[in-house]
């Protein structure tokens, strides 16, 4: 039976499809953003997320869980180190995709996939997004009024 056997097999053998995600997912923690393709970069969110998770809890039997699949002593210290830090808040939802096109050669669907919160440039409007106030029409009245009652002031403080 082939029950729970539907995911991307991604034209590789088991044992060579899980290096390739070990050494995705490393590189993913190391850069913080990797280019591939579509189909790898699906593949690799559903393999480097729950290990991701695993960071939020700083214990060694997570450690050498998360090690047993990624086999690299430096990208275990920056998950459980600076990874752990920024996701601690967040649920789930750590990397995004972002598509950037078809490759030139075989016309592939490329990509980029990036750990969410270490973005800066999307984070920056996400901050002043929130900064923005609305005012009522009452408050554009009062502005220019404001300015004419400062002037006086200004000239008597020049005297």
């Amino acid at each position: 039976m082939r029950h729970n056997k539907k995911f991307n097999h991604l034209s590789r053998t088991k044992a060579h499809r899980d290096a390739l995600l070990a050494n995705m997912t490393t590189s993913l923690i190391m850069h913080k953003r990797i280019f591939t393709t579509l189909a790898k970069a699906k593949a690799l969110r559903v393999y480097a997320e729950p290990l991701i998770n695993r960071a939020k809890d700083d214990s060694m039997a997570n450690r050498r869980l998360v090690f047993s699949y990624l086999q690299n002593k430096e990208a275990i210290k920056e998950l459980f180190g600076v990874v752990a830090e920024k996701i601690a808040e967040r649920n789930g939802g750590y990397t995004r995709i972002l598509k950037t096109g078809n490759r030139l050669g075989d016309n592939a669907k490329t990509c980029f996939i990036e750990l969410v919160d270490f973005n800066e440039a999307m984070l920056k409007d996400k901050k002043e997004t929130k900064t923005r106030t609305r005012r009522s029409r009452g408050a554009k009245k009062a502005a220019p009024e404001a300015p004419a009652a400062e002037a006086p002031a200004a000239e008597a403080a020049a005297e």
